[in-house]
């Protein structure tokens, strides 16, 4: 189950105008699923994104990409149940094939569609099921669908994962929706995930680029479940432009701040969502490195920390084995690092106190915390003005049973 993550309320999803979504069931793993999504864009909307940086990419990352640079997009595609990855040139083909038939069905350019695969990787893209279920998705769109999307996006995950916040900014009220996916092979740059948010305000390309990256490197890039970077990983934000405050095209006025700050929380509480749904979780773990010389260097302690095994197996089993943790700083990279300056806590429990153990420290206080399932490791370098945070999750058996039967 899931780590203290609500039940989405379909009540609170905020319809955004401009935005139309509808779904279809094509059979393309399971039959009766959820697993086709239309996003239809009203004229005038701009779009932005951000991409996994695997090196071996699915076909509709390169689509996508491709598509975005000639602007204009009008329509997204996304289907479960294949991703469409390792699949060479007839993959690109497939991908192409389908934007078309979108098109066709909406009355577009092929080059105003983005499309989205999620699943099984090296398996061909069943493209006539995606074809057969696209009259169906289209008939469907509408702007109060958000519930449906978030669910046909699924595909490892327990529960659907959908967020949305209403903001007054320059006497306007603001919209902003989004849903994501993901629960294994989950790691920054980006993880196994696609996630989508849609906002009413108006937004030049340029700008809604800068902010979609802003948001993703406080957000989609800050988690991990496993440390393995996908190869479909995307993050799309959507503006409909109905929403227009002069604001907002400036990313210097308090306008696009507040825009930029709500867009943030929408996007954290989704990446923090495909963290309390990791695969087999039972803990939610918060990584917070401060004092550090900067923010890479922050960054690489904290991953060292959430990416290593024998912590995450820790915390599964709540045992204050804690020196994995001064272990995992300690090969993080920093040359220079002293650790004789170190300080480890866990929430209020001080573990480690200059790089040794804290002398106040007792083991029942360590396993207090870690019997908890939200945990905040802390971590002092004191070498330093930076911080950043890190959202990861335990390791337990059914991490294992579910990976080694993701196929079947």
């Amino acid at each position: 189950m899931p780590v203290n993550l609500p039940a989405i309320d379909p009540a609170q999803l905020f319809p955004v105008p401009g935005i139309e979504l509808g779904y279809s069931c094509a059979g393309i793993k399971k039959p009766n699923r959820k697993d086709v999504l239309l996003f239809r864009l009203s004229a005038g909307s701009t779009v932005a994104g951000v991409f996994t940086q695997n090196r071996f990419c699915a076909a509709p990352v390169l689509v996508s990409k491709d598509h975005l640079s000639h602007g204009d997009i009008r329509a997204l595609v996304v289907n479960t149940g294949n991703a469409n990855a390792g699949t060479g040139e007839k993959g690109l083909l497939d991908a192409r094939a389908v934007c078309e038939a979108v098109a066709s069905q909406l009355g577009l350019k092929s080059t105003q569609i983005l499309p989205f695969s999620t699943g099984v990787i090296l398996e061909s893209l069943p493209v006539e099921k995606i074809f057969a279920g696209l009259p169906a998705a289209k008939t469907d769109l509408k702007e109060n669908n958000w519930m449906n999307a978030a669910e046909a996006i699924m595909t490892t995950d327990t529960q659907p994962k959908a967020v949305s916040r209403q903001v007054e900014i320059g006497g306007q009220i603001v919209t902003i929706s989004g849903i994501s996916k993901g629960a294994g092979m989950i790691r920054p740059n980006m993880a196994t995930m696609l996630g989508f948010v849609g906002t009413d305000a108006a937004v030049p390309q340029a700008v809604l680029q800068e902010l979609v990256r802003y948001a993703a490197d406080r957000s989609f890039n800050r988690i991990t479940i496993d440390g393995d970077t996908s190869t479909n990983d995307s993050f799309i934000l959507m503006a409909s432009g109905k929403v227009n405050v002069p604001g907002f095209g400036d990313t210097h006025s308090p306008e696009f701040a507040a825009l930029r700050d709500a867009v943030t929380d929408v996007s954290q509480y989704l990446a923090q969502a495909i963290v309390r749904d990791g695969e087999g979780a039972t803990k939610f773990i918060s990584v917070q490195v401060e004092g550090g010389r900067d923010d890479v260097e922050c960054g690489a302690v904290a991953y060292a920390i959430a990416h290593s095994p024998l912590v995450k197996t820790a915390f599964f089993a709540s045992d204050p084995n804690l020196g994995r943790i001064l272990a995992a700083i300690g090969y993080a990279g920093i040359g220079d690092l002293d650790v004789s300056k170190i300080d480890l806590y866990l929430d209020d429990v001080w573990v480690a106190k200059q790089g040794g153990r804290n002398p106040d420290y007792r083991e029942e206080d360590g396993q207090r915390v870690m019997k908890q399932s939200e945990i905040t490791i802390r971590v002092q370098l004191n070498r330093g003005t930076a911080d950043t945070t890190v959202w990861t999750c335990d390791f337990s058996y059914d991490y294992v049973r579910i990976n080694a039967d993701y196929r079947t």
